[in-house]
């Protein structure tokens, strides 16, 4: 019955205590509207928050978060040395279609995050149907390459935690 409604205790609480903090106030009014708050939030959006995510490879899963930081590394030198010794249109910054097999909330959440974070990329634009992802690189000279990167280091590691 209490899972009914509040389908996220966590995000209910967290509510109810930021609207007291914002408010600086323990009066009863406030009270109520933080309770009305911390119950109609989390009802309202409910549909937004994706599934419940179910690791199933966590080796898999420890060895993506090494390439990951990996890349993240490599990437910002790649990106600082770029920046601070070529001149701007000698760098091929484009976009990239990646045709998509991985179709999990989840590990396309965690994709989204990888090329947030990655130096030199950036996440444009998911189809609707969830087929094509178009990321855009600072600096790429060879496409199929990226793509064949992408799919291995990425997206086939994600499938595996995510998917199978």
């Amino acid at each position: 019955m209490l899972k009914r409604w509040i389908p996220s205790t966590a995000l209910s609480l967290a509510l109810f205590v930021v609207w007291i903090l914002l408010n600086q106030s323990v009066h009863p009014a406030t009270l109520l509207l933080a309770a009305l708050l911390a119950v109609a939030v989390p009802l309202l959006t409910r549909s937004l928050r994706p599934k419940h995510a179910t690791v199933r490879r966590p080796l898999v899963m420890l060895k993506l978060a090494g390439h990951v930081l990996q890349d993240l590394l490599q990437s910002a030198w790649d990106v600082a040395r770029l920046l601070l010794t070529h001149r701007t249109r000698d760098i091929a910054s484009h976009f990239v279609q990646i045709p998509m097999d991985m179709r999990d909330p989840n590990g396309l959440a965690v994709l989204a995050m990888i090329f947030c974070l990655t130096p030199g990329t950036a996440w444009a634009e998911l189809s609707f149907d969830r087929s094509t992802l178009i990321i855009h690189v600072f600096d790429l000279r060879d496409d199929e390459a990226f793509i064949a990167l992408v799919k291995s280091r990425y997206e086939r590691p994600l499938m595996e935690i995510f998917e199978s």
